[in-house]
């Protein structure tokens, strides 16, 4: 596979209001509409798109630490409303999170999600899928190495709304 993906996903815009978005922690892994397997430092790490949502599975080959599942999804009575921040402990891991969620103008949402386009088609370890005849309608995903474990950031966005959903997330 390619150092870079960008999928376009052939399927119905999902998710289609940012304030939809649920978390949830340990979810096994959903289908997806395009994924990506990464490896980094003996950490396995498949981005998942899942319309507008994503997934995010930490698989370690070695080191005796458990598996992470995060989901930003529309998982009715799995998921909790979106917070704007959390940690916790996941066996040994310190996991993090945060999200974000801002409203635009029109002008200055199509500059961001070009913006975002740009840095998650060029991000060595990134994922982006876009939908078909909705343009600015993008779920992007970037990971990296973060000292035992790893960072990564997602964005989702609703040009309908002019909303995007930015989430960051570390575990270590």
């Amino acid at each position: 596979m390619s150092a870079r993906m960008h999928a376009t996903l052939t399927t119905s815009y999902t998710d289609t209001r940012a304030e939809d978005l649920g978390w949830c922690l340990g979810l096994p892994s959903l289908p997806a509409l395009a994924e990506r397997t990464v490896e980094l430092g003996g950490l396995k790490l498949e981005l998942r798109l899942l319309g507008a949502s994503h997934q995010m599975m930490i698989d370690p080959a070695s080191g005796g630490l458990e598996p992470v599942s995060e989901t930003v999804a529309c998982v009715p009575g799995a998921a909790t409303p979106l917070p704007a921040r959390a940690a916790t402990r996941l066996g040994r891991w310190e996991y993090e999170f945060t999200a974000l969620t801002q409203s635009f103008a029109d002008e200055d949402f199509v500059a961001r999600v070009r913006e975002i386009v740009t840095l998650a088609s060029g991000h060595t370890h990134g994922l982006i899928g876009d939908y078909p005849g909705l343009p600015y309608a993008v779920t992007a995903m970037v990971v990296e190495r973060c000292e035992a474990g790893a960072v990564w950031s997602t964005w989702h966005t609703y040009p309908q709304e002019r909303r995007i959903v930015s989430t960051r997330s570390r575990a270590m």
